[in-house]
């Protein structure tokens, strides 16, 4: 499937305890910054969407969540996806209040998939992003959740097509394998989601490079890149990628 619509270049805050931070491979984070400054910092840099990851969502953090949500959405105009610790319409329903555009689904909808259905049902399928965390073993990439904590046995493939079938609007992949180590996105975990399904991917984990950006989309394996660490240490800026991109011949909005 080729997709002629503007590459998205996403940035991504991970929130522990109301702040931002990062680490490698899912461990060993670090305080990175004030969401609501970095939110405001993205949203006037180019950026086409931002993302925001309650990492440690546990249920005590959820209304710290819900009013720092509605700080961000009062401070920005771009679209914002909200991850962490869904459990419920109702939560979808409060963050949707908040301000968010897009929810993000990922151990809630492995442990309840019908939770996707019901969500594009109600709010619509352009709402619901379901998040997948993939590490490669021996049979292929398989899936697993709680921050990448827990192993699943089911595989990518098989989720993929399940979070299609389910009404799921966009797909947001993150490799464990490549995330935080800038070495380049994981192009065979992409590969293998893009021959699997039709719906927009997210790629995640492992930007360190233009270049990584550029090869991403060259493949059409993903429709949006995202990455943190690189943009939150102004390692790479939004607009000077977005030129990259374009003088490559790689649609974006600037």
């Amino acid at each position: 499937m080729t997709n002629h619509l503007a590459k998205r270049i996403i940035p991504c805050l991970d929130i522990k305890d109301g702040q931002v931070v990062k680490g490698v491979n899912f461990v060993g984070l670090q305080n990175v910054g004030d969401p609501v400054a970095l939110a405001r910092f993205y949203n006037d840099a180019l950026a086409d969407e931002l993302v925001i990851l309650d990492i440690t969502a546990s249920f005590e953090h959820r209304q710290i969540l819900i009013d720092l949500i509605r700080q961000i959405a009062r401070e920005v105009y771009i679209p914002l996806t909200i991850g962490g610790g869904i459990r419920t319409l109702e939560d979808i329903y409060l963050l949707l209040d908040s301000g968010a555009d897009k929810i993000s689904l990922n151990s809630s909808a492995i442990a309840n998939p019908s939770l996707i259905e019901q969500a594009a049902k109600r709010f619509g399928s352009q709402c619901v992003v379901v998040a997948m965390d993939v590490r490669s073993g021996k049979n292929g990439h398989e899936i697993y959740v709680k921050g990448g904590r827990e192993r699943t046995g089911i595989g990518l493939r098989e989720w993929a097509r399940i979070a299609e079938d389910r009404g799921a609007g966009e797909i947001l992949l993150t490799s464990m394998d490549t995330d935080g180590t800038k070495s380049g996105y994981d192009i065979a975990a992409l590969t293998a989601l893009r021959k699997e399904v039709s719906l927009p991917i997210i790629a995640s984990g492992g930007a360190g490079r233009l270049e990584d950006f550029a090869e991403v989309f060259s493949l059409d394996v993903a429709d949006a890149a995202l990455a943190a660490s690189i943009f939150h240490n102004e390692e790479i800026a939004i607009r000077s990628l977005k030129s990259y991109l374009h003088d490559r011949g790689i649609s974006v909005r600037l």
